[in-house]
């Protein structure tokens, strides 16, 4: 029975995790390549070396003699984000969307102190939230307002969409939508909506939580079927981007919709995961494979993009 549904799944298209992990992560991203999008921070500075967008820097926490600058990096600003430089799956993100005096609030209501802000940037320091648990890095930066067009998509968070990137082609896309199971955060392991896209149009093909197919968001009640993504070849621009100045072959690029800065590149993953095919219903192996077959892949992003809306 085992082997039968393999079977079926492998004749959809779908790509496994083993075959994920040695023909194309193995295969095309190179491991000195690792470390630039494994520490976010990293990330951050690269792309904004090569002039693409990202959410503000707003300060760094290097080591716990430096905590007592927290107080003056934080003065001036009633929101903002902290996050771990070497995290993943979202863990040690911490959100403030709001503040009174030395109180501040998260997109839920609960009450920080300023006291509480800095315990939980010592525990991203000492490396609770990091790969492996290493010793690691904070970084504050702006909070992202969302563009109002996806507002209705998300609960108490921010939504970001997934571009997979294959030798610098757009291959697949999906939208992770926050909701109530998820507190507010785009994880689909905790409950966040994953809408596959459509990669010619950025619009919805379906929409899954759980694993099981809905129709509307859980909390906000809109109906999938009717969202599109503004400006979506914008966001196919940057994906591709992506792989330029990371040099990874296979890749995760995730973006976000500020209302007044428009597409920022939020992060890239070198081993983005396999749920897209679920949240799409489509495979992702024929679309690799298509690409690999291509004599001549030396294309400029616009050529690469333009390659990628004629055939998928």
């Amino acid at each position: 029975m085992w082997i039968n549904r393999h079977s079926k799944l492998r004749n959809a298209g779908v790509l496994g995790l083993n075959e994920r992990n040695v023909s194309y992560i193995s295969r095309y991203n190179k491991r000195q390549n690792f470390p630039l999008v494994d520490n976010k921070l990293k990330t951050k500075r690269a792309a904004t070396a090569v002039n693409l967008p990202v959410p503000e820097l707003l300060g760094v926490i290097e080591s716990p003699a430096q905590l007592k600058t927290l107080p003056a990096l934080l003065k001036n600003h009633q929101s903002f984000v902290i996050k771990p430089a070497r995290g993943s799956g979202g863990k040690g993100i911490l959100v403030v969307s709001q503040r009174q005096g030395g109180q501040f609030f998260k997109p839920s209501g609960a009450l920080l102190t300023s006291g509480a802000i800095r315990h939980y940037v010592s525990n991203i320091l000492s490396g609770v939230y990091s790969l492996g648990g290493k010793p690691d890095v904070a970084f504050i930066e702006i909070l992202v307002h969302g563009d109002q067009v996806l507002d209705k998509y998300s609960y108490e968070g921010l939504p970001d969409i997934r571009i997979i990137v294959f030798q610098g082609f757009p291959v697949m896309a999906m939208l992770r939508c926050p909701t109530s199971d998820s507190d507010g955060k785009a994880n689909l392991h905790q409950g966040a909506v994953g809408v596959g896209l459509d990669i010619t149009q950025g619009t919805a093909l379906k929409a899954v939580q759980h694993a099981k197919i809905i129709s509307h968001h859980p909390n906000t009640g809109v109906k999938f079927s009717e969202l599109a993504i503004p400006g979506w070849r914008k966001l196919l621009q940057l994906a591709g981007h992506c792989h330029d100045f990371t040099e990874l072959g296979y890749l995760g690029c995730d973006i976000v919709l500020d209302k007044t800065r428009g597409p920022l590149i939020l992060e890239v993953n070198a081993r983005p995961g396999l749920f897209i095919q679920i949240a799409s219903g489509i495979g992702l192996r024929s679309r690799l494979q298509h690409i690999e077959n291509l004599v001549q892949k030396d294309w400029h992003v616009d050529e690469r993009i333009d390659y990628a809306l004629g055939h998928f």
